[in-house]
């Protein structure tokens, strides 16, 4: 990997810069690099696969090794069907070398805009570097920025408040009192983790109930259901799905998990994936992990929920999810909804905005690096039926 300072070539051929090195940005690149384009990884900090060397210590894939490799390299069957955050990175910094990709870490882009003689991207980056390419895939990730409630009280509370993703394993709150704020699949394994390393006692804020699976079922993951479920109309899933979670997920209604009232897959298009049960279902059968309700602020030092119940735990791990950021990087060119999410993906662009693409802002049903993996094919086939002509291509040899 090359740390030097990131240039545009002088003459007219300009590559395809692809921002953030990690799955999403890996796969374009060398899908590009595959069909003869020069593509150039621009990476803020100094390796591959960042976000993920940032995940908590006992993180697993719930995606089969077999459908969560990259194109060109599947992963090593020695990493096991679930595979471990560290097998994750290894495999990242292996694919990256495998392939010979052009990455230049150390660079971060502010602000992507159209070039000035109307050919292709003008992206301004870290230490003043202004950089032309035919076109740009935008690969910061799901997972951006924390996102951290603006409780009331929040700002004068003087307990232990993190963001999950400050979290690495539960040894430092070994024989304390933590609450979990969400029930998405980050805050269901802390919280098991928790209870599992020693936490005295471990509580679960929940304010929607989540749809929850069985991660495998005699051998059949979950993931494969989701595969099949992909293209199916949403209302048939909903419905398909009712009865086989009542087959296969025990009533957890009087731990205070009901089941949700709305439909499985309606819900994943809302942006909630289910969760996938990793030690969660027994965890509250048993009481060891105890659902309480939302939490709606904090009140001197303790934190108020949203049924009245004051608490006071030691400790309080927000698994509050994550913010795309990506307005100040492409906002002004009208390519985002409401909600800051990308208005197209994978080989769509904006009508008004051709050259543009996006990567790895969904959370779909079928496993994010399947999805990852077959944007990556989709987009360097656009970016050479668009851009043949225009597109810096690699040396032959």
């Amino acid at each position: 990997m090359d740390d030097s300072t990131a240039h545009s070539p002088a003459g007219p051929d300009r590559p395809v810069y692809v921002i953030g090195g990690g799955p999403g940005g890996l796969a374009v690149a060398y899908a590009l690099r595959a069909r003869g384009i020069r593509a150039v990884v621009l990476e803020k900090s100094d390796r591959v696969g960042a976000s993920w060397r940032g995940h908590y210590d006992r993180l697993h894939l719930h995606t089969t090794r077999r459908l969560s490799g990259l194109p060109g390299l599947p992963m090593p069957r020695r990493f096991g069907r679930w595979v471990s955050r560290d097998d994750v990175v290894r495999y990242l910094e292996k694919y990256a070398e495998h392939h010979e990709l052009e990455i230049v870490t150390g660079v971060e882009v502010s602000r992507v805009d159209r070039a000035t003689d109307g050919r292709g991207w003008l992206l301004h980056a870290t230490g003043g570097r202004e950089l032309t390419g035919a076109a740009v895939v935008v690969a910061t990730g799901y997972n951006h920025t924390p996102r951290l409630p603006d409780w009331p009280g929040r700002e004068t509370y003087t307990g232990e408040l993190l963001h999950a993703s400050a979290y690495r394993n539960p040894q430092p709150y070994a024989g304390r009192d933590v609450l979990v704020v969400g029930v998405g699949n980050t805050g269901a394994e802390i919280a098991v983790d928790l209870i599992e390393g020693g936490a005295s006692r471990v509580r679960l804020a929940v304010r929607t109930a989540p749809h929850i699976v069985r991660r495998s079922t005699a051998g059949w993951a979950a993931q494969y259901s989701g595969v099949l479920c992909r293209r199916l109309p949403v209302g048939l899933v909903d419905r398909l799905s009712r009865p086989l979670a009542k087959l296969s997920v025990p009533d957890l209604s009087a731990q205070g998990l009901p089941r949700p009232d709305t439909g499985l897959y309606s819900r994943v298009l809302e942006g909630a994936v289910p969760v996938q049960d990793v030690g969660l279902i027994d965890a509250v059968r048993a009481g060891r992990v105890e659902v309480v309700a939302a939490v709606d602020g904090f009140d001197d030092g303790k934190v108020a929920l949203a049924d009245g119940t004051l608490i006071e735990p030691d400790a309080v791990v927000a698994a509050t999810g994550y913010v795309r950021a990506l307005e100040c990087l492409v906002g002004h060119l009208d390519v985002l909804d409401t909600r800051g999410k990308p208005v197209v993906h994978g080989a769509r662009t904006p009508s008004h905005a051709p050259g543009l693409y996006f990567t790895g802002f969904t959370n779909p049903i079928s496993g994010m690096l399947r999805e990852l993996a077959m944007d990556a094919e989709k987009i360097a086939k656009a970016v050479v039926k668009q851009g043949a002509d225009r597109v810096s291509r690699l040396p032959v040899t």
